[in-house]
């Protein structure tokens, strides 16, 4: 592997890094502040992307699909907290295992129903469909660069809210504590129903702005839970520290394990997980 070789994998492996944090984000928030497990957010990130094909598709135009797939992503996140999710807080956490694999199942169908089950591509828009020379031979695209920017940018944004906000000081609280944030005249419903709806739209987001790296297709988001849930594991449940670190280990290692050993590829994120757990058993950042 020479050095321009390396610096791609490193570029790939940090792009996959941080859309994976734009998940893991909306995952640790979910499970680490209002204890459910939601195992229907991969069908979230394959709803945005679809959603973002279907409306570049009638619109022609990427980034004003991707103005209105946002608002539609919110939508279904309020109604997925409002309708299923609400009545299920107090209850043990198998109800919410089988009420949200029941809604992978519904989502994954609904895909088939709207879009079919023919994989579907999105074509990398203006200005950002070009390149740049790394050498000779070498290139790199200029969208994966700006979505790595787009990343960096939200991850920025995430972390004020969270540290220097009135909103991100409740939010906290209420991973420490909800009952007391409750008993201080906080309307902690309304706080899980923003927390989950901004939660499905940074994963749908991440869907949408990944659309012209991958192909869309059936059930391209369970894959993309499993290793989620390994960021938030590893980062700490709740932190959004530990998602943004998780993150970048795990792209890293799945893109130079893909690369090195591809014969391991598949195991490496799990063997990080359990050397994590061993030396920190509640995460990196708990």
């Amino acid at each position: 592997m020479d050095l321009a070789f390396f610096g791609v994998q490193l570029l790939n492996g940090l792009q996959y890094g941080l859309l994976l944090f734009l998940i893991a984000s909306g995952l640790t928030l979910i499970f680490g502040i209002m204890g459910i497990i939601n195992l229907a957010h991969g069908a979230m990130y394959m709803i945005g992307a679809y959603l973002v094909y279907d409306l570049t598709q009638r619109l022609g135009n990427f980034w004003l699909a991707i103005l209105i797939a946002i608002p539609i992503a919110i939508l279904l996140g309020l109604i997925i907290e409002r309708l299923f999710l609400d009545t299920l807080y107090k209850r043990d956490h198998l109800y919410q295992v089988l009420l949200t694999f029941g809604l992978i199942l519904v989502l994954n169908e609904a895909q088939r129903i709207i879009w079919g089950g023919d994989v579907h591509s999105v074509s990398v828009p203006a200005p950002f469909d070009a390149s740049l020379p790394l050498t000779d031979n070498l290139q790199y695209s200029v969208y994966r660069l700006f979505v790595m920017g787009v990343c960096l940018a939200l991850a920025g944004v995430i972390y004020w809210v969270i540290r220097h906000t009135r909103l991100g000081i409740i939010i906290r609280a209420g991973a420490v504590d909800r009952d007391m944030v409750e008993g201080l005249g906080i309307d902690v419903r309304t706080l899980f129903t923003l927390i989950f709806s901004v939660g499905v739209a940074l994963t749908a987001f991440a869907g949408m702005i990944a659309a012209p790296l991958t192909s869309i297709a059936p059930g391209m988001g369970d894959s993309i839970l499993i290793t989620c849930f390994v960021v938030v594991v590893i980062g700490g449940i709740g932190s959004i520290k530990g998602a943004f670190w998780g993150a970048i280990l795990i792209g890293m290692a799945e893109t130079f394990g893909s690369v090195l050993i591809p014969s391991l590829a598949s195991m490496v994120i799990y063997l990080i997980m359990a050397a994590v757990l061993l030396v920190k058993p509640r995460g990196l950042f708990a």
